[in-house]
């Protein structure tokens, strides 16, 4: 049976190591962070335990398929816990505003906070259930390979169904007059690291998965993801290295031959996947002039995704202003991301995302509140820059929420920051950016880079900077989807269920 090398040990890796394994292959994993997982990392600060991210679960069937496939029960590795009403929305008039699953009450919110919303609340949630539904069916699926794969007639006939020409700021307004509401259905631009001003109105369909199917929270800590998918690996027959960095790709003739390790061992491989940031992790792994379709003149002309200036905190006791999920917005969102994506400055006055698991799972976090303070950020300069002083700003995000009466500094027990910079150190994510290329452009949105190197024969790419794009359910999907395409062209049936 074939061999292949996954270099990368993010959720698409893993995800392609299960569905490999399983299907017979030989597989061995090198991953060089001490953690596998990626950005789902865990976090310790005493007796305080955090999510790195993704903190807001959605799709737990995609994660459920990679365990059930293999005939083990999702059950027996993970727990998702429902969240009904899951992100508390604070806006600086001092209202607040639930977003949760559960229509009757979002509706009843409407009828004082947005009434003439509240009558057009049904004809939104079925048209992004419209959208969802097209990305599911033609999107999701599909792994793109070259560009004939881009041509399809009916990937074209789906593309026009889902408001490519619209934003998803113009898509919410249709529906929301509620200038503040407006501004919390616009952060679902965040997901795909965009801005809602410029994101085409298709990734509306984000709010269908938190508002039709739900939150999720993964009782453990939503790390046990990455957790539950290695135990299966490994059960499947999957070797997994940590704390093993890979070189480069040993390429002969314009083919995937293998990796080179830091230390000089050479792997031989029949194929070579790679989960990590293709713009960053290709160049660095491969000879700029083996790789002509993505130069590095191509890969400086993307626009990268927002990054995050992240604090773990752990409080002393437990607030009872805070739920779940919580945001605190700014008085100006469209200057906010002016400053983001146009200027590429911080913003003076930066909306701030609080988890706080604890308050579903008390037990990762027994003296007090764990809290995940995400504040979006600009990625780094070309240069490297990271443009700010990480404790001086760290200082204006907790007034800023003193300013909403959430008080960190009297209840400080444990704190670490987290800039940019360790993004794309620790992750090596292009200029420390989350979601590789931004979807601000529709070239970048609907042409994401392929799932096959299209110089190289036999070297394929899963995660967030590749097709189908930046979430975690999505980095899941393109690992299956990867792993489900080889298994077709090199096994011609996979083993039955």
């Amino acid at each position: 049976m074939k061999k292949i090398v996954i270099v990368g040990g993010g959720l698409g890796g893993l995800a392609s190591a299960v569905t490999l394994a399983h299907a017979g292959f030989d597989v061995e994993l090198f991953e060089k962070n001490s953690h596998l997982g990626g950005k789902l990392m865990p976090v310790e600060l005493g007796n305080y335990r955090f999510d790195f991210g993704p903190n807001t679960i959605t799709m737990p069937a995609v994660f459920n398929q990679v365990i059930s496939q293999t005939g083990e029960k999702p059950q027996d590795h993970l727990n998702f816990i429902p969240l009904q009403s899951h992100t508390r929305n604070h806006f600086p008039d001092g209202s607040l505003f639930d977003f949760t699953s559960d229509q009757n009450q979002m509706i009843q919110q409407l009828k004082t906070f947005d009434p003439s919303a509240a009558d057009k609340y049904q004809a939104f949630i079925k048209e992004i259930s419209r959208l969802y539904r097209y990305s599911e069916r033609y999107f999701f699926p599909v792994t793109f390979q070259s560009w004939r794969d881009y041509l399809s007639p009916s990937l074209g006939f789906a593309l026009l169904k889902v408001r490519p020409a619209e934003s998803m700021h113009h898509f919410f307004q249709r529906y929301f007059t509620n200038p503040l509401l407006v501004q919390a259905f616009d952060r679902y631009a965040t997901y795909i690291g965009s801005s809602p001003y410029k994101a085409p109105a298709t990734f509306s369909m984000i709010a269908y998965l938190e508002l039709v199917e739900g939150v999720y929270y993964t009782k453990g800590g939503n790390t046990g993801i990455a957790n539950a998918f290695a135990a299966v690996a490994r059960k499947c027959g999957a070797q997994l290295h940590t704390n093993t960095e890979v070189k480069r790709i040993v390429t002969n003739g314009g083919k995937a031959q293998g990796i080179e390790l830091a230390d000089g061992t050479r792997i031989r491989a029949d194929l070579v996947i790679l989960n990590g940031d293709l713009l960053s992790a290709f160049p660095s792994l491969v000879a700029e002039s083996e790789r002509p379709s993505l130069n590095d003149a191509k890969v400086a002309a993307f626009e990268p995704s927002i990054s995050a200036f992240v604090i773990t905190v752990g409080l002393s006791e437990r607030l009872d202003v805070l739920k779940h999920h919580n945001v605190f917005f700014s008085t100006d969102y469209r200057q906010e991301f002016h400053d983001l994506f146009d200027a590429s400055i911080y913003s003076n006055e930066p909306t701030v995302y609080i988890s706080n698991s604890s308050y579903t799972d008390p037990s990762i976090s027994p003296d007090g509140d764990n809290l995940f303070i995400l504040v979006n950020a600009p990625a780094l300069t070309k240069e490297g820059d990271l443009q700010i002083e990480p404790e001086v700003y760290k200082e204006r995000i907790y007034d800023f929420l003193l300013s909403y009466g959430v008080d960190i500094r009297s209840h400080l027990a444990e704190e670490k920051i987290f800039t940019p910079a360790f993004i794309r150190d620790k992750f090596g994510s292009f200029r420390g950016a989350l979601y590789g290329p931004s979807s601000n452009r529709p070239k970048d949105a609907f042409l994401r880079p392929p799932n096959a190197s299209r110089d190289i024969r036999n070297l394929f790419f899963v995660g967030g900077s590749t097709h189908p794009g930046g979430g975690s359910p999505m980095v899941v999907l393109s690992g299956l989807n990867v792993a489900n395409n080889i298994i077709a062209k090199f096994k011609k049936t996979p083993p039955s269920q």
